[in-house]
């Protein structure tokens, strides 16, 4: 099997790090010709000989010329656009978040990110929720199935241990990981929350940009780190917390419950994937800072319900497939969709119609605002000229 995964740029984090990932083992482990397709040749990094990329190929989109593929997978919304300059039998796109949600309300790229939602191309997803929304796009999981494929852990950097020592005494140990300044990660309420705690506690920012801190914002702030680093950190953390408002599927978490440590965490999309409240971690509000303190101090001071929720996240990440397990379940949903015909474009044909019709309305609405404010500000205006401009003029010449 030939696979062509289209990515923006090759950036080893977040979402292009899972499809590297999956990349580098398809091709090492299941014999797939995998290859990755830059579609920012601005943003190339170059470098093939990066531990992460392994023996995948990566190529510019202009260098796709005369090669055809069974399948090409578009990874980010942008690379939809892109996805049909790549000859392949099938196409399909990883959806790892509903990436409209990154956007403001009134933003062309808001619109052009949700319209991508109803493509007429096979759909992978990491998270039920995602599928739940893609195939209601389609009209419902009768005319339309997402295929499901959970990202896994790499259980060899991030290893369970068999037991969780008690912590028993000292400050609570508490992790938040992310740049501030984000509003949709939630790193500056964490903080803020963490530092409102009425217990001892120390807390570690871990951020991959440094440059974006203040030493005031935690106890010790590190970063960039490697897996292994952030695997030994995990295993030195009470609480992973997370305050995050959008999200596909949280990966730090998780990664948190397989070396022993629990979470606090809102109910953001994607965390019912393995959180379960009051049994293996907390769930918080939204926008509640003295209420996610008082969670923590909780903590802090009940030391036997921090290790029962400590204990049972590590038999959720036993129960957590692993990278290879992932990459596995991805390759069976990359067969189904070769062999499987083309979707149907009818329900996307609808669906795209609608995000049109509903961003042309917006659009025209904007513009109606913008024209009665002209009209505003030309009344205002000319007021300003006609009267009390002059009287102040008249002063200013008398004071001079």
């Amino acid at each position: 099997m030939r696979v062509a995964f289209l990515i923006p740029a090759l950036d080893l984090f977040g979402g292009v790090g899972v499809v590297v990932g999956h990349a580098r083992r398809l091709r090492e482990r299941h014999g797939v010709d995998a290859v990755l397709v830059q579609t920012r040749p601005d943003r190339a990094s170059g470098d093939q000989q990066h531990n992460g990329v392994g023996t995948v190929p990566v190529v510019e989109l202009a260098d796709m010329r005369g090669k055809r593929f069974d399948v090409a997978v578009a990874t980010w919304w942008e690379t939809t656009l892109h996805l049909h300059d790549v000859e392949a039998d099938r196409y399909a796109y990883l959806v790892q978040s509903m990436e409209d949600r990154f956007y403001g309300p009134d933003t062309a790229q808001r619109a052009a990110a949700a319209m991508t939602h109803a493509l007429p191309v096979a759909m992978i997803t990491e998270a039920r929720w995602i599928a739940e929304q893609l195939e209601e796009l389609r009209g419902g999981p009768d005319r339309f199935r997402v295929h499901y494929v959970r990202n896994g852990i790499d259980k060899r950097v991030f290893a369970v241990p068999d037991a969780v020592a008690p912590s028993v005494d000292g400050p609570l140990r508490v992790l938040v990981e992310g740049r501030p300044g984000v509003p949709f990660k939630g790193v500056d309420e964490a903080l803020a929350a963490a530092g409102a705690m009425r217990e001892p506690a120390h807390v570690t920012l871990v951020c991959a940009d440094r440059g974006a801190t203040r030493p005031a914002m935690a106890d010790e702030v590190l970063g960039p780190l490697s897996p292994e680093r952030m695997a030994d950190l995990y295993a030195r953390t009470d609480v992973v917390l997370k305050l995050a408002r959008v999200e596909g599927m949280a990966g730090p978490p998780l990664e948190g419950f397989h070396r022993g440590a629990t979470c606090v965490t809102t109910p953001v999309t994607g965390h019912d994937e393995y959180v379960a409240d009051g049994r293996n971690a907390l769930l918080t509000s939204f926008d509640d800072e003295r209420g996610t303190s008082r969670l923590l101090d909780l903590l802090a001071r009940d030391r036997r319900l921090l290790h029962e929720l400590r204990t049972s996240a590590l038999r959720t990440a036993r129960s957590w497939p692993s990278t290879e397990q992932s990459t596995a379940m991805l390759l069976l949903a990359l067969r189904r969709i070769v062999a499987g015909p083309s979707p149907d474009p009818t329900g996307s044909a609808a669906g795209m119609a609608a995000d049109i019709r509903m961003t042309m309305q917006r659009h025209q609405a904007a513009e109606r605002d913008h024209e009665r404010l002209q009209v505003r500000m030309n009344r205002i205006e000319s007021l300003l000229l006609r009267g009390p401009l002059k009287v102040v003029r008249r002063r200013l010449a008398g004071r001079r």
